[in-house]
């Protein structure tokens, strides 16, 4: 059974809305970047590196990142109450269940910490 613990308080409108949300963002990004590619065939390093350091690109990334990591983490969770529950595994489900959670948080901050990093350089 999920509970407000494992569900981290979260309800399943708010998981859409933040779903459709990252999803539209990343499809922007997409759509942005291939434009940009098919708009400069001969693209080079100094143009590549100009647009990426601009400040509204700059955000633009990390706005996608944080989309992605927010897609990915409610993916994984519906991934994960779906397929590791006491049904499935046994009485030790739930703490597998939030290992495996913890551990996805864990990878998911440290990804974004990364792309922060590697945006700003911090």
């Amino acid at each position: 059974m999920i509970t407000t613990v494992t569900s981290l308080g979260r309800s399943g409108l708010s998981d859409w809305l933040i779903q459709r949300t990252s999803a539209f963002v990343m499809t922007a990004y997409l759509f942005f970047i291939v434009g940009y590619l098919i708009a400069n065939p001969d693209l080079n390093y100094a143009q590549w590196a100009e647009l990426n350091a601009s400040l509204p690109m700059r955000m633009f990334s990390l706005l996608t990142m944080l989309s992605i990591a927010a897609h990915a983490w409610i993916g994984m969770w519906c991934v994960l109450t779906d397929y590791i529950t006491e049904r499935l595994i046994g009485p030790k489900a739930t703490a597998i269940r939030i290992f495996f959670q913890l551990g996805m948080i864990a990878v998911t901050m440290l990804y974004v910490i990364w792309a922060i990093d590697i945006l700003w350089g911090i």
